[in-house]
């Protein structure tokens, strides 16, 4: 039987299931212009708040929530608002290492859940990945995975990620690992996403052959 969900507004529509958003933006001020509502309407329904933003990107985030009316200190003093910086959240000593970032995933769910929060709304800003080749094809299988941490939770998982940074078929596969996805600023369910169990597979199949080709094996 299907759990029930409080519904979640967000871009224009509601999620309701797996709450995994690929969130693809042109700008910063596009970015703030979609997801500040649904982040003031976390807040005032009493749900946690995470948001992984880059480092260089903390005082703008923050003189953005208050600009929206938000009493930053005291949703802090509550528990209620947490601010991280991407690279230590996702990269330790410069790696990323996907299980160690699903079990970070896992403990910050039981965390929030014991803390007596009715949900969480983490907001992840993925630029870090673009620096490398190795970080990209490490997140395609992270963002994939990652759906079998939140279809188990009724948290709202937004991964933020900027046109300009990554390449066509980079986004191409990060979207097919999102159930939902956030284009020209309105959030739709993704006719293009791909389960786990067979995603993992066809892209680990797919990199082989690539791998291969470029030995001359």
């Amino acid at each position: 039987m299907a759990r029930a969900v409080r519904p979640i507004s967000l871009a224009g529509s509601e999620l309701t299931d797996v709450r995994h958003v690929c969130a693809l933006f042109n700008s910063d001020e596009e970015e703030y212009r979609v997801l500040l509502p649904f982040i003031q309407e976390g807040l005032v329904s009493g749900d946690k708040a995470v948001h992984v933003v880059n480092p260089e990107q903390q005082a703008d985030h923050l003189r953005r929530l208050s600009g929206a009316g938000i009493d930053i200190e005291a949703a802090k003093q509550k528990g209620q608002l947490e601010v991280r910086s991407s690279t230590d959240t996702y990269l330790q000593d410069g790696q990323f290492d996907p299980d160690r970032m699903l079990e970070v995933f896992r403990q910050l769910v039981r965390r929030n859940v014991e803390s007596g929060f009715p949900a969480s709304r983490l907001i992840c800003r993925m630029d870090w990945a673009a620096e490398g080749r190795t970080h990209v094809d490490n997140l395609i299988e992270f963002e994939s995975r990652a759906n079998d941490v939140w279809r188990c939770c009724d948290d709202a998982v937004i991964c933020t990620y900027h046109l300009g940074q990554f390449s066509g078929d980079a986004v191409m596969d990060i979207v097919r690992t999102h159930p939902y996805v956030i284009i020209g600023g309105i959030l739709r369910q993704n006719p293009f996403f791909v389960p786990p169990e067979q995603f993992l597979p066809e892209v680990r199949a797919r990199r082989r052959t690539e791998n291969r080709r470029g030995t001359g094996a």
